[in-house]
């Protein structure tokens, strides 16, 4: 039997996301993971972080390779996201970072460009790990308090510019800025954004261009939360978190009728529930 299909109780492959915004580094380690582990089927390549976030909620990948230093979000950012939903490897040029991430035992790294004898190591660690994963959707990694705690440091490191204060946003005729503080929440809304806002000027909603996954990495994500792929809301105009079954949850805002659902993969913002 094939090892490579052994990984999982499901007998399904091994999945995989990588993330660079080079493309020579970002072939190169297709290339080598072609090499180093032919039972690996990489179901999506992000260019970006934005993108490889997106790429994370649309294929659940078991493992995900990324690169430190990224437009948008970091690598280090969409890992916090990832929590310990997928094995994290770090692709990076910066060995200070790396070395500390696999020195915590939390995530794994490479240097690039990969040596093949690294990445063959690498490898055999994310079998071994992804071979003792109770079932998809459990933890894959053993300590997601110092997995988090190790992410956080290392954000500090690589510096965002400041969350976004204002939008610009279509209001029939009008060009309306909003505060972001204003914002109830965000919605995907076919090629628009859909912007919920309550301020000085009253409360309505209005049009956005910028794509909802854009949006998340220009915010502030201590007030803004990203509740589901196509939601992202302001957690103080959260009332409470409501659990319809095993599955399925469900938000209700303070002095509003509507509800917003929450995905799995966002449940464990609110485990008091």
């Amino acid at each position: 039997m094939n090892p490579d299909t052994t990984l999982a109780p499901t007998l399904r492959p091994c999945t995989a996301l990588v993330a660079d915004d080079e493309e020579a580094p970002r072939e190169q380690l297709l290339a080598a993971l072609r090499g180093a582990w032919p039972g690996l089927r990489v179901v999506a390549v992000a260019v970006n972080g934005v993108d490889a976030w997106d790429a994370f909620l649309e294929h659940e990948p078991d493992v995900c390779f990324l690169d430190i230093r990224m437009p948008g979000l970091s690598g280090i950012d969409v890992a916090r996201r990832i929590g310990t939903q997928a094995a994290v490897v770090f692709a990076t040029a910066y060995g200070d970072h790396a070395l500390a991430a696999f020195d915590a035992g939390a995530v794994d790294y490479l240097l690039k460009p990969v040596d093949t004898e690294r990445l063959a190591q690498t490898v055999a660690r994310l079998k071994a790990r992804l071979g003792a994963r109770p079932s998809p959707g459990h933890e894959a990694l053993p300590d997601p308090a110092a997995l988090q705690a190790l992410l956080a440091q290392l954000s500090a490191q690589v510096r965002r510019p400041p969350p976004l204060a204002v939008l610009q946003a279509g209001v029939g005729r009008e060009v309306r800025l909003i505060r972001t503080d204003e914002v109830i929440y965000f919605e995907s809304d076919s090629r628009y954004t859909r912007v919920v806002f309550d301020g000085p000027q009253g409360t309505g909603d209005a049009l956005i261009r910028t794509p909802l996954k854009e949006l998340l990495a220009q915010l502030d994500e201590q007030l803004f939360w990203q509740v589901h792929r196509s939601v992202i809301v302001n957690q103080r105009h959260i009332a409470a978190a409501v659990r319809v079954d095993e599955g399925h949850m469900h938000l209700t805002l303070r002095g509003r009728p509507e509800t917003l659902p929450v995905s799995r993969h966002f449940q464990g913002l609110f485990r008091g529930q």
